[in-house]
């Protein structure tokens, strides 16, 4: 055996369990503290001895003995960039290949490789903006999931839109023209699975995408940030499916 690696191990083992006893103190502090509080997730974060908290879908701040609690955004001064809204979107990340599928409009352009999902509502005005870049883009495969949660209204037009002979054709009617669908809307459509897919993802507002490495952006996302965002998302799977050798 050799003795400096075995060493240094030894020490990664050691390190890594006084993290997560670390951890778990804080976790309990917090707890008798606050106890209306359900953490998921607990991190030293790397920002001057501040751990990370994740609970009810949002990230805030303490120190080691929770002796304060810090809400707000950290934004790393050496790049810029928004710490917590990045770390946000990791932990909130949505597995693309565990969306139902089935239960969203699937439209197809050029070759479809590259993949979103966007959940929208008929009464949206920034669903509809966003629909005006959507149907811009080539090569792509676009799941819309129809989350009627905007106004009593959108029920009705979403099932009418759902029972359209032509889903897609309907949906971008309705949001590009204006035109509703003239169907009664009485088939079996899947809102209400929607609606509850929703709530248990935590998604509060239309639009909102998800992109092929899990990655949620609520909004109408420009269209130069979703064609990077895009490329981005395709080149992390395409790593995370490469075989290891």
């Amino acid at each position: 055996m050799k003795i400096v690696p075995f060493v240094f191990a030894v020490l990664a083992l050691f390190a890594s369990h006084a993290a997560l006893a670390d951890e778990e103190g804080v976790k309990k502090l917090l707890g008798t503290r606050f106890p209306e509080i359900k953490v998921e997730k607990i991190t030293k974060s790397g920002y001057e001895g501040l751990y990370e908290i994740f609970a009810g879908g949002e990230i805030f701040y303490t120190d080691e003995k929770a002796t304060f609690v810090f809400i707000g955004h950290l934004i790393d001064a050496k790049t810029r960039e928004d710490a917590t809204e990045l770390r946000l979107r990791k932990l909130t990340a949505i597995p693309f290949d565990q969306l139902p599928l089935d239960m969203a409009i699937k439209t197809v352009r050029g070759n479809g490789a590259r993949r979103i999902a966007v959940f929208a509502d008929p009464f949206c005005g920034f669903c509809k903006r966003f629909e005006s870049d959507l149907i811009t883009l080539q090569d792509i495969t676009i799941y819309t999931f129809l989350m009627p949660i905007i106004r009593q209204e959108s029920v009705p037009v979403s099932r009418k839109v759902w029972c359209s002979e032509d889903r897609t054709k309907a949906w971008q009617d309705l949001m590009l023209k204006g035109i509703e669908p003239s169907g009664e809307g009485n088939c079996d459509a899947p809102l209400n699975k929607v609606i509850a897919l929703g709530q248990k993802l935590r998604i509060s507002g239309t639009p909102l995408t998800v992109f092929e490495d899990g990655e949620r952006i609520p909004g109408a996302i420009p269209k130069v940030k979703l064609e990077q965002k895009m490329a981005s998302a395709v080149a992390v799977k395409t790593v995370g499916d490469t075989p290891k050798r």
